[in-house]
């Protein structure tokens, strides 16, 4: 859920209020026969850019390079050009950057109302690295799109776009709309200076979109969104965010409980071969297989479903329930996967905590494998404030350095970076080192 708070100024204030709220003792949680994990209080590092999603990166060589920040046309916010990227001899130095320090890639340009192309505005969530280029510059950004009526109206022929009507509200009061998101790939060259659209990976169409009278929620009318992105095998796998009805919307038979079983976070995946054409390829788990359709009804990874019972509840309702954001890596240490998400707990996204998973299948391919995923543990809770957008990056260790980690592939230790967000302030930075023990 991009919200689109506003940049602040890095200043010595913000940095104290930060280190005030982050100073904690030893947090140690235990996970039943997964992993045991330790939080661990760190120098309080601020970052210097707009971030509003996962943080995508890559080694270029041996340059460490950063993609945050959003681009593209918003008819609820304004158009953006906060999408740049940094460079540094690791993760650390790339993360100090300063604002004066990030460059301004070439990006597809948006298309006129009507017109095929690219719509929307853009926030790079993962980016794959081809594995057939061995100068490391072939790389395919996966990326968090919305849209609204007004700039993507209704296409028969396509099946695409939204109708304005009965529209719910958006996060700007009554005369904003609210957005609906997608998510597509784009592919670079030359190691993320130039980008050319590639299409959409997976959307939700209008049919399964959530209208007024019941969505209330103020941020979404559906869709999916928030992704992260990992390699197993010959395919790529998205995690992702819906936030759709599990079936063609009807208010005379809409149902709070049918909304929430097919929402939460979820999973489909494209094959390698397929990311240069990929609008049509991707497959949802539908349940029993990889089978549903890219743009068709999916189900949600049921292990990381908040039960009703517990204070689960629909995405289109301000009163939340639900996990969101994942974000996905590889540990080498463990020897598993491991996903951090946010949790939705009030109105606009409101929630105070960050949670983990674990899932110790390296080939997300077989049976239901890409299911299983532990019950989400408390990592980090802040009460007073939105937290969004956890990562684990890298460290400036030799080990990270040589085996040029990045946030999808990860050792026995990680900084936990998040976005802290108030009313009048939003911070993304990290007062926290993760360790692991088997």
């Amino acid at each position: 859920m991009n919200k689109n708070t506003p940049h602040v100024s890095f200043v010595l204030t913000t940095m104290l209020l930060l280190f005030s709220i982050a100073c904690s003792n030893k947090a140690k949680t235990e996970q039943a026969a997964i992993s045991t994990f330790a939080l661990l209080d760190a120098d309080t590092v601020m970052f210097n850019s707009f971030v509003d999603c996962n943080m995508a990166e890559a080694w270029i060589g041996d340059t460490f390079r950063i993609f945050p920040g959003k681009y593209g046309e918003d008819t609820v916010w304004g158009a953006a050009k906060e999408l740049m990227f940094a460079d540094g001899s690791n993760a650390p130095e790339a993360f100090a950057t300063t604002a004066e320090g990030f460059s301004r890639p070439k990006l597809p340009e948006v298309a006129p109302i009507g017109q095929p192309g690219f719509h929307g505005a853009m926030w790079f969530e993962t980016v794959y690295q081809s594995d057939e280029d061995r100068s490391g510059k072939t790389l395919y950004a996966v990326y968090h799109n919305e849209n609204y009526p007004q700039n993507l109206p209704y296409n028969d022929s396509t099946g695409q776009g939204y109708i304005n009507h009965l529209w719910p509200q958006g996060l700007r009061g009554p005369a904003t709309a609210a957005a609906v998101c997608r998510i597509g790939i784009v592919k670079s060259e030359d190691g993320g200076r130039n980008w050319v659209n590639k299409g959409l990976f997976i959307e939700d169409l209008q049919a399964r979109m959530i209208l007024k009278p019941y969505n209330t929620s103020n941020t979404f009318a559906g869709g999916v969104g928030d992704p992260s992105a990992v390699r197993s095998g010959d395919y790529l796998y998205l995690f992702f965010g819906e936030y759709s009805y599990p079936m063609p919307y009807d208010s005379a038979t809409y149902n709070k409980q049918t909304e929430w079983s097919g929402q939460c976070i979820s999973v489909a995946r494209i094959a390698i071969k397929d990311l240069d054409d990929p609008q049509g390829k991707a497959q949802r788990w539908n349940g029993n297989s990889f089978g549903a359709a890219w743009n068709g009804t999916g189900k949600p990874i049921a292990s990381l479903q908040i039960a009703v019972d517990s204070g689960g509840s629909a995405a289109s309702s301000p009163e939340g329930g639900f996990h969101w954001g994942p974000s996905v890596s590889w540990n080498n240490y463990l020897n598993c996967w491991v996903m951090l998400m946010g949790k939705v707990t009030g109105p606009s996204w409101a929630g105070s905590s960050i949670y983990i998973s674990f899932n110790r299948n390296k080939d997300l391919s077989t049976g239901n494998n890409a299911q299983q995923w532990s019950t989400p543990s408390l990592l980090l809770d802040r009460p007073g404030y939105f937290l969004w957008y956890p990562s684990l990056q890298p460290l400036d260790t030799e080990e990270d350095i040589r085996n040029k980690y990045t946030c999808m592939n990860l050792g026995k230790r990680a900084r936990l970076y998040v976005k802290f967000i108030k009313p009048d302030k939003s911070i993304y930075a990290s007062a926290h080192i993760i360790e692991f023990e088997k």
